[in-house]
């Protein structure tokens, strides 16, 4: 177990974990798939904002003004540096739900000549097992333009079906949006493959990378992607910052989201022209303490190092598989091996309901994730209503995880004692 962190001292940079709940029962945090939680250091990076630099960014001529618009921009370049890639090709958003529907609004306002312009005929590919946020756009878009919406199917064992792969990336498709890790399944999605596929036929590839980012290294150059997408809050940051990455030719090509404030370049009462990428983007006073905590929660994961993450999140997922499949009645919603999958297990119970095991996990302090996960149509695909969820970080180590499966058993105990004395009866 050599790769495993010291999970006790990362705690301790956590507040939250200080506290009781359930009648004093320490927190065991299993749902940082939905957000994760936040060091001091970010904390600290916020109030220290709004206490001591608070100020609308770019415009002001005074020393507050210029402290606020230093601090932002040098959160927009750790991203960058983080992502390997630009500073103009950082765009502050407030969630990557936000960022995907840029991408979406942009594209379907193109003029006819751009590269984004969508027409009937054109294809849209993305997968069954996206989040909403990385549907729902692109259905609209669809919908909007006349476009066609197809996806890549998933195996019965929570894999992404490329038996099809070039008939479906074919010269037809514009675009192409797929998550990187899937939030109900685990799997992490061959990214190199699929983008060579797209970019084979010419179309831009978008990457969902809410939950990779957060757990390991992703280099855009890497990848060789067009555009990626994640929220802050699922990295150990604030809540309403999401980022948007994307080529700095591609989005200065682009129409903005959003216009207004300090998006312009020039204006006059019948016409406007605009700025170049990032404030193409960004109109109106931007999230700017949230961009700074994002900012101090990157360089809190540099700190800790993404590959000693992955190598920790790896062990913690071996760990956790093997446990959870010695439960009699409980199968595993997705993948059953550690090969390219994360820390995020979906899994239902013989005879106990997700939202039931959930509330009685809750009772020993236990936090999982219950329900469709906004992932219907993966759902409906695979048979399955509602599963319950545990997804892990770097603060989790192996005593949470035997406490999870301590809890399920407690629960079935509990469930299938009534049904065994009933049947006796």
């Amino acid at each position: 177990m050599s790769g495993l962190l010291d999970v006790a001292a990362i705690k301790r940079d956590f507040p939250i974990f200080n506290r009781r709940i359930r009648d004093g029962q320490r927190l065991i945090y299993l749902d940082s798939g939905a957000t994760s939680h936040k060091p001091r250091v970010v904390l600290d990076a916020e109030r220290d904002f709004y206490e001591n630099h608070n100020s609308a960014v770019h415009r002001g001529a005074h020393q507050l003004a210029e402290e606020a618009t230093e601090l932002f921009e040098d959160a927009r370049l750790e991203l960058a540096r983080f992502l390997n890639g630009e500073g103009c090709e950082v765009v502050f958003t407030k969630s990557a739900t936000e960022s995907l529907n840029l991408l979406a609004y942009s594209f379907g306002n193109s003029r006819k000549a751009s590269r984004f312009h969508l027409s009937p005929g054109d294809r849209i590919v993305v997968t069954e097992m996206e989040h909403h946020a990385n549907l729902i756009p692109w259905q609209q878009l669809a919908a909007r333009t006349g476009a066609e919406l197809t996806w890549l199917p998933v195996t019965a064992d929570g894999r992404l079906d490329l038996s099809d792969l070039n008939s479906i990336i074919n010269a037809k498709t514009k675009i192409v949006a797929i998550t990187h890790q899937s939030n109900v399944l685990g799997t992490i999605n061959p990214i190199k493959q699929l983008v060579a596929a797209a970019k084979q036929v010419g179309a831009l590839f978008i990457l969902d990378a809410c939950q990779s980012v957060p757990h390991f290294k992703v280099d855009v150059k890497d990848l060789d992607i067009d555009f990626l997408a994640f929220s802050g809050h699922k990295a150990v940051g604030p809540t309403g910052v999401g980022i948007l990455w994307g080529r700095a030719e591609l989005l200065n090509e682009m129409e903005p989201f959003l216009t207004g404030g300090s998006m312009i370049e020039s204006v006059t009462m019948s016409s406007a022209t605009f700025a170049e990428s990032p404030q193409r983007f960004e109109a109106g006073v931007p999230n700017m303490a949230q961009a700074v905590g994002l900012g101090a929660a990157i360089r809190y994961l540099n700190g800790i190092g993404m590959e000693k993450i992955h190598n920790h999140e790896a062990e913690l997922t071996k760990y956790t598989l093997e446990k959870l499949q010695s439960i009699n009645g409980l199968k595993i919603i997705g993948p059953i091996d550690g090969k390219n999958r994360g820390a995020v297990f979906s899994f239902t119970m013989e005879n106990i309901h997700p939202h039931d095991l959930g509330q009685a996990l809750d009772q020993n302090g236990i936090a999982v994730r219950t329900g469709h996960h906004c992932a219907w149509p993966l759902m409906r695909a695979l048979k399955v209503p509602a599963t319950t969820r545990a997804s892990l970080y770097f603060y989790n180590d192996f005593a949470d995880v035997d406490a999870l499966i301590s809890g399920i058993y407690e629960a079935k105990e509990f469930f299938t004692a009534p049904r065994a004395k009933a049947k006796n009866l």
